[in-house]
């Protein structure tokens, strides 16, 4: 498998160091990257620590992006999964960090940027101001507002993306695609066990599905803003979809055998992503995509291209 790797700018990335400041934390990274998958009892049993403090560091390290937790069945009600996302971690100062971007184009697309859209209701728009349209009417996806959403949300559907593809204008061989964003499932309230299954598409080929473990209300966003309801959607869990040479994978786990070939970068002007829930879904439990000024993560959708 691949390695994961995290660059960090110490002037930006302000929550991930916060994440990184305690050795417990520390310990915990270090024991999911070497053990793999673990609860939080197992976590604590092994490292010897306290229940309270593994529940607080899991929670910090999934507010920084460190680490994805999903809730599982257990014996006696649910248990909270923990995996490691990154094999490396580097904090890079300065020059330094812009050199290592002249290997890769990046691209960010606010949320209401879709070019193609097909939803149902319940289903919305807003800014960090108010809500766009009318709420639980498809049509308002169509209002030109749109392109300053921040949060878009529908049970079923899809919207549609188009990015430039600048490595082919910049005649680059791309050698690793990916997307970023910010997701949860949706439903009337929240519910933090209420699965979604979620299909990226990259140029008209479906790279795999992540399935969302719920939708999150328990405490307000990072970014959300106090008008939103704290009864609505707050955040959500910033997930990273990668082609490779050698298949797809969402986190550094692997989704499928899609790779790079199969999208055919080389022979296209544009990138298209398609993020979906489908009426055959297993788990049809709705999408919200969180855009900048909402959620835990103040970004947009963003494509990176790693070239050569």
């Amino acid at each position: 498998m691949p390695r994961n790797f995290l660059v960090v700018d110490p002037e930006k990335d302000f929550h991930v160091i916060k994440g990184l400041a305690a050795p417990a934390r520390v310990a915990v990274l270090k024991l999911l990257r070497r053990k793999g998958a673990l609860n939080v009892k197992e976590i604590g049993e092994i490292l010897n620590l306290p229940q309270s403090t593994v529940s607080l560091s899991v929670q910090l390290l999934e507010d920084a992006g460190l680490i994805r937790t999903e809730s599982q069945r257990a014996r006696k009600g649910n248990q909270k999964v923990c995996t490691n996302i990154y094999d490396e971690i580097a904090i890079v100062f300065g020059d330094a960090t812009e050199e290592r971007r002249n290997d890769g184009i990046e691209v960010a697309m606010p949320v209401g940027l879709y070019t193609a859209f097909d939803v149902s209701a319940p289903c919305g728009l807003c800014t960090d101001e108010g809500i766009i349209g009318l709420l639980d009417v498809p049509d308002s996806f169509l209002d030109p507002a749109r392109m300053k959403a921040g949060l878009i949300w529908f049970t079923r559907g899809s919207v549609e993306y188009q990015f430039p593809n600048n490595a082919r204008l910049d005649n680059r061989e791309i050698t690793e695609l990916e997307f970023s964003m910010e997701l949860s499932s949706e439903m009337p309230g929240t519910n933090p066990d209420w699965p979604s299954d979620i299909t990226i598409t990259i140029n008209g080929v479906d790279i795999g599905q992540w399935t969302s473990p719920g939708d999150f209300g328990d405490r307000r966003g990072v970014f959300t803003p106090d008008w939103w309801k704290l009864n609505g959607s707050q955040y959500g869990m910033l997930k990273r979809f990668r082609v490779t040479p050698a298949g797809s994978y969402v986190d550094g786990v692997k989704m499928s055998d899609v790779c790079l070939d199969d999208l055919k970068l080389a022979q296209r002007h544009s990138i298209r992503l398609a993020v979906s829930v489908r009426e055959d879904a297993r788990h049809p439990g709705g999408i919200n995509i969180f855009g900048k000024g909402f959620g835990n993560y103040d970004q947009d959708i963003v494509l990176r291209l790693t070239t050569k």
